[in-house]
């Protein structure tokens, strides 16, 4: 028990902290989605006078800030799920469902981290229509011991480039979106496959709450 709770404590430390930052993150991304369709439609309906870009920054908000909550309502269980089932079994056999379903989606995580890789590498050759950055980026770092980079518009491996300049954004950046949503999604699939194999074990008493980082361990 004690090195389960070693193993956990990395990964509940890495999610209590990033996940707050990517929430807080996600806010403005809805709020700078809202600002940009109110002024679509100001101009649009208004003024008569559509601007070409409100439609797709809001579009690259949005998918922003799905990448960085989604993380947040899967840890705290606020995904849409059929519970009925798992309610009316024992808690063991509960636990040990839970626990399949959350091997099972690991691997399907596993999978679409892999084609979000390809997307990535992809993307920078193909430019937004709208979306204008004062800069270049880019930059690529091996994620061992996978066959996997982190990765964005280069292949060789450690690299970081960085050039004042304006130019069209690369789609890369908003398909990142979403790569770094499934990549959080596999931190917090470890976290909650370790949290039940715990509370199988019997120490489920030695888990907090996911509400507050600061609470005293609770039930599980």
């Amino acid at each position: 028990m004690p090195a389960l709770l070693a193993l956990l404590a990395p990964f509940q430390f890495f999610n209590d902290h990033v996940l707050r930052v990517g929430r807080w993150i996600a806010v403005v991304c809805i709020a700078l989605m809202v600002v940009f369709i109110l002024i679509q439609v100001f101009f649009r309906y208004v003024l008569n006078n559509a601007l070409p870009w409100p439609d797709e920054a809001a579009r690259f908000m949005m998918l922003w800030m799905t990448g960085l909550i989604a993380p947040s309502a899967y840890r705290r269980g606020g995904f849409v799920a059929i519970d009925m089932i798992e309610r009316a079994l024992p808690v063991s056999i509960n636990r040990l469902l839970t626990l399949a379903l959350l091997a099972l989606s690991l691997m399907v995580l596993l999978v679409a981290v892999q084609h979000g890789n390809k997307h990535i590498t992809s993307g920078c050759l193909f430019k937004t229509s709208t979306l204008w950055l004062p800069f270049k980026f880019e930059f690529n770092v091996p994620l061992w011991p996978t066959n996997l980079d982190l990765t964005l518009c280069t292949r060789q491996n450690w690299t970081f480039g960085f050039e004042w300049g304006w130019q069209k954004m690369p789609r890369a950046v908003v398909f990142a979106s979403l790569y770094v949503g499934v990549i959080l999604l596999i931190v917090v699939n470890i976290e909650l496959i370790l949290r039940q194999v715990i509370a199988l074990l019997g120490g489920s008493g030695r888990l907090r709450s996911f509400d507050d980082p600061n609470l005293q361990n609770s039930g599980g």
